[in-house]
């Protein structure tokens, strides 16, 4: 940060390092707002040696690189024009005015090098009462971005206590509809963020409520999420939303190829008990990858104590593979085609049946004795 100070005196952090930085959590990005136009801030970094790349200069954005990290420098803006979805800027030397655009006002902050916040919109306070609020006029900045429906919840799920605030509740549930508009890929990351809280169920059953979640899934099982995190399930996104739809979200919310294959793995039937011996826990593992198999189990498993011991025994286990391949059976002299795949899949069922640690020279003198 000094080399940052140095080129760009006058800059300040803000938004959401300076709301976790007064809640006393931990900081993953630090982003920073400068009067200066983007030249000017290019300029200045690279007068003194810093790495510095236009990453989204038709929007005042810049990332200077230091200390081995990127620093994203925006210049201040103001709305020209919105539609639900993009929004035409122009730069301005207003600091209000860059905070009178953003979403929240505990997202409305910023702060100099010497520690001083500037808080034009009360975020300092709605922070420490839990109050997610949204900067001015409610309805006028859910029509600027429809997105911002969902960011509610999700800081909601994050920083919100009690009750939430009236004016966000009745302007997002006049605009559910905006949310329509949205592309699956935001639709998704946004709800990947609201589910990655530690306890998300509070913003759920307010996206509930809302009817925005009925938009989002419509045949979400809120109890069902409930009683995973009951369960004491991780806080992950993909599992808690198999707790709470049955659908088939692979195309309509365009999941990725390894999202896709876990749901369809983790909503395959349970054939694990919570008392298995060593054997069947091998056989299972044989089928499926650890992580759907303890998946399957968070979402298919009772409440009991006995299902805490099968993960961690199957967590300590390695995984079985299978030791023999076609070119094996080649040497015992058996032709390539449909007889070789028979015997392969016989030697492999005989493998499963014995709890899969035979090795290759039992498996091969299991196919000598049964031709």
């Amino acid at each position: 940060m000094d080399e940052i100070w140095a080129a760009l005196p006058e800059a300040r952090i803000v938004g959401g390092a300076v709301r976790d930085m007064l809640a006393g959590r931990d900081v993953a990005d630090v982003d920073l707002a400068s009067p200066l136009r983007p030249e000017a801030v290019m300029a200045r970094g690279k007068a003194l040696g810093l790495k510095v790349v236009p990453t989204g200069i038709d929007h005042g954005t810049v990332t200077i690189v230091a200390g081995g990290r990127g620093f994203e420098v925006t210049t201040l803006r103001r709305d020209v024009e919105t539609d639900g979805r993009h929004a035409i800027v122009a730069f301005t030397d207003d600091w209000r005015e860059d905070a009178a655009r953003r979403d929240f006002t505990i997202n409305a902050m910023s702060c100099t090098r010497d520690g001083n916040v500037f808080d034009y919109f009360g975020g300092r306070a709605d922070l420490a009462a839990g109050i997610v609020r949204f900067v001015g006029n409610a309805p006028a900045r859910i029509a600027e971005d429809y997105l911002r429906i969902l960011r509610f919840f999700r800081f909601f799920a994050r920083y919100g206590q009690g009750q939430p605030d009236t004016a966000a509740v009745a302007a997002i549930t006049a605009a559910r509809e905006g949310v329509r508009v949205l592309s699956v890929e935001r639709v998704w990351s946004e709800v990947k963020k609201i589910l990655q809280a530690p306890a998300p169920l509070a913003a759920v059953m307010l996206m509930r409520e809302t009817g925005v979640l009925e938009i989002v899934l419509p045949d979400a099982r809120v109890e069902r999420l409930a009683a995973l995190l009951e369960r004491g399930a991780p806080a992950d996104p993909l599992l808690r939303v198999a707790a709470l739809t049955d659908e088939d979200l692979a195309s309509r919310l365009k999941l990725s190829g390894a999202e896709a294959a876990l749901l369809a793995g983790w909503r395959k039937p349970l054939m694990l008990g919570p008392e298995e011996d060593e054997a069947a826990l091998r056989r299972a593992l044989a089928e499926d990858a650890l992580e759907v198999l303890v998946g399957r189990i968070w979402l298919q498993g009772d409440a009991g104590a006995g299902w805490a011991g099968v993960r961690e025994r199957l967590a300590g286990m390695r995984r079985p593979v299978f030791p023999l391949q076609g070119r094996d059976l080649l040497t015992l002299g058996m032709a390539p085609g449909r007889g070789l795949g028979k015997a392969l899949a016989l030697a492999r069922a005989h493998w499963m049946a014995g709890g899969c640690t035979d090795d290759k020279l039992a498996c091969l003198e299991f196919i000598k004795s049964s031709r």
